[in-house]
């Protein structure tokens, strides 16, 4: 059963910086979205520069306070969208209660596979002149491991 405010996103082929943007508005109304295929949401520019922007801001920044510690950064798909987003929400008890009603997967689970998975025409990956670089990519750069398939 679905109720009217909840979304099932399919992130295939999609824009990382317009999808986020439309999750974030969706949040912000009050909707529950779930977004399956984060793995396979493109981002916009060349690889390489894609990736060592990423690379920069990920694994280049430290911490001056102790050469023990350092700030956790996603590495994940899932982490890095959902990063993307809180980025796009308001800094306050709105924006985190937003960002609480975001979940984000990697390929589609089992519970959401009967439901039908929207997309937004206005993100659409197509328009690019030149494929994109996915998630995945991205992440096993920076070190995502990947998901283990379950054993039967």
């Amino acid at each position: 059963m679905s109720s009217p405010k909840e979304i099932v996103v399919d992130g295939s082929n999609m824009i990382l910086g317009r999808l986020a943007s439309r999750i974030a508005k969706l949040l912000l109304e009050g909707y529950r979205v779930y977004v399956v295929n984060v793995e396979k949401i493109v981002l916009s520019g060349r690889r390489n520069m894609v990736i060592q922007s990423y690379k920069r801001t990920v694994l280049g920044v430290k911490s001056h306070y102790s050469h023990k510690w350092r700030p956790k950064r996603p590495r994940s798909p899932v982490r890095l969208f959902k990063k993307t987003v809180w980025g796009m929400l308001p800094k306050n008890n709105r924006g985190l209660e937003a960002l609480k009603r975001l979940k984000a997967y990697v390929g589609v689970p089992e519970d959401l596979k009967s439901r039908e998975a929207i997309q937004f025409p206005e993100a659409s990956a197509a328009k690019l002149s030149r494929p994109g670089v996915t998630l995945a990519v991205v992440a096993r750069e920076l070190g995502w491991k990947g998901v283990t398939p379950p054993r039967p």
